[in-house]
């Protein structure tokens, strides 16, 4: 039996504005943002603003309007970072990797060489934070 979305989940929470993001790119359908926890520098998230837990419940419209949102900010971390690549991810329910229960995508900018960092559930430096977002946005704008 499918799990009924929770609108308690702290992505619906700052959707609402009860909790705080650094703001990368938002239009009428979605929201990206920078992950508190990056598994690399410049690692951000995608998500719908309307409810779904997962890509097994989300409408194919909002997932389409994920889509384009996570194709523009992988470009926008390829050029903010000179990053070589990009490693997009989505996980859905536990068995699949998926922590928070809200449609998500996974934006990280990669370098050869480098390894992607293991998901501690350490908090990034607001500072850090709030450079790389103005780096993202910089290469949205321009």
């Amino acid at each position: 039996m499918p799990v009924p979305y929770d609108p308690g989940n702290v992505f619906a929470k700052i959707l609402r504005g009860e909790l705080p993001c650094h703001r990368l790119y938002e239009d009428a359908d979605t929201l990206a943002f920078m992950d508190i926890m990056p598994r690399g520098d410049g690692h951000c998230l995608v998500i719908p603003k309307k409810p779904s837990r997962n890509i097994l419940d989300v409408d194919a419209d909002s997932l389409a309007a994920v889509a384009r949102t996570t194709q523009k900010i992988a470009r926008a971390v390829v050029k903010a970072f000179s990053a070589d690549g990009v490693t997009v991810q989505q996980f859905n329910e536990p068995a699949g990797g998926q922590v928070v229960f809200h449609l998500h995508v996974h934006v990280i900018p990669r370098f050869e060489g480098v390894s992607l960092r293991p998901h501690s559930g350490q908090m990034e430096k607001p500072e850090i934070l709030t450079a790389n977002a103005e780096k993202i946005r910089a290469a949205l704008a321009g």
